[in-house]
């Protein structure tokens, strides 16, 4: 086993509910076992500007309550460039690290490659509500935002159905829709569009509104990931295709608040372990992962290039389950 003296640890990209519980979890058994842990606030760029500071176990104590990050979060385009790569390695250098863990999405992960060829053992924590990346099950937050626009979804559906409306809400996911996916068949969404699919409104969305309303339908949610299109467009030919009243719900950054879930701060805390103990084994620069369901790690460079496929298992679950009550013979 090799022996740890410092380890730096950041946050960068988008925030997600489970960082916190991550970095409480990787303070805590460091400290345990004699290991000192410098907080690198504001990602990339804090490691280029040296804005640190140490982190004692009274630094994270309730930490597992919280969203966001204590230590904030930027993305630095500075990073890009490869002399801002070779300072923020020299700060590595200078801190006496042994090596870093960065904890974000793919951009993070990117960087954090980079970073490893300058000598640099990096550890990453996928943590991203999109759940987007390809070299895990799982990324922290995913499961906390859901739980965030399912809440909000079924507070809509108690003022939707006093109105007899279409309530069309808008969730995050420009490029990727397992968040509308997830939470539109947790909701029994009457219809989800997501970018992975091709949509045709009349037989997607119209004919299943009318249909729905001749069987005595009164209201109706409609999902909609970001990256299909402007959701007031949708509302506005909803209510003209269908004559039913239409409301635009967009949660927007409301879904990367809130208290982690009991998954996230679980998940999280175990990977926070597992990165503490991947350099006690070796100098490789890898990646904590959940495959199969349970916590594993792969090399940090096979990570970039992978891309999460939309679950079309759940896809056809969807559309099986919430529009057969519609297109009952």
């Amino acid at each position: 086993m090799k022996t740890i003296k410092r380890i730096g640890v950041l946050t960068s990209g988008g925030d997600a509910p489970g960082m916190n519980p991550v970095i409480r979890a990787i303070v805590r058994t460091a400290v345990a076992e004699g290991i000192s842990v410098i907080g690198i606030k504001r990602g990339y760029a804090g490691l280029i500007n040296g804005d640190v500071q140490e982190l004692k176990n009274a630094d994270v104590d309730g930490l597992t309550l919280k969203g966001g990050t204590i230590l904030y979060t930027a993305r630095c385009d500075e990073f890009l460039q490869p002399e801002y790569r070779e300072k923020a390695a020299k700060t590595c250098k200078y801190l006496g690290l042994d090596g870093i863990i960065a904890i974000g999405g793919d951009g993070t992960f990117k960087g954090a490659v980079e970073l490893s060829k300058l000598g640099v053992q990096v550890v990453g924590i996928p943590a991203t509500i999109d759940n987007d990346m390809g070299c895990t099950e799982y990324t922290l937050g995913f499961d906390t935002a859901c739980n965030t626009i399912l809440d909000a979804i079924d507070k809509l559906r108690d003022t939707g159905q006093s109105h007899e409306r279409v309530s069309v809400v808008e969730v995050m996911g420009r490029h990727a829709g397992h968040l509308a996916l997830y939470s539109g068949i947790a909701a029994g969404a009457t219809a989800v569009l997501l970018p992975e699919q091709d949509v045709d409104f009349e037989h997607d969305v119209a004919d299943v509104i009318r249909r729905g309303a001749i069987r005595g339908r009164r209201h109706h949610i409609v999902v909609i990931a970001e990256g299909v299109g402007h959701a007031t467009d949708y509302c506005r030919r909803i209510e003209e295709a269908t004559g039913i009243e239409s409301r635009v719900t967009v949660l927007g950054y409301i879904q990367r608040g809130g208290v982690p879930s009991a998954r996230d701060r679980a998940t999280g805390a175990q990977m926070g372990v597992r990165a503490l103990d991947i350099f006690k084994e070796g100098d490789e620069s890898k990646a904590v992962i959940v495959k199969g369901g349970v916590i594993d790690d792969m090399p940090l460079s096979d990570t970039t290039d992978m891309k999460r496929a939309l679950d079309q298992t759940m896809f056809e679950s969807c559309n099986r389950i919430d529009t057969s009550w519609y297109w009952d013979k």
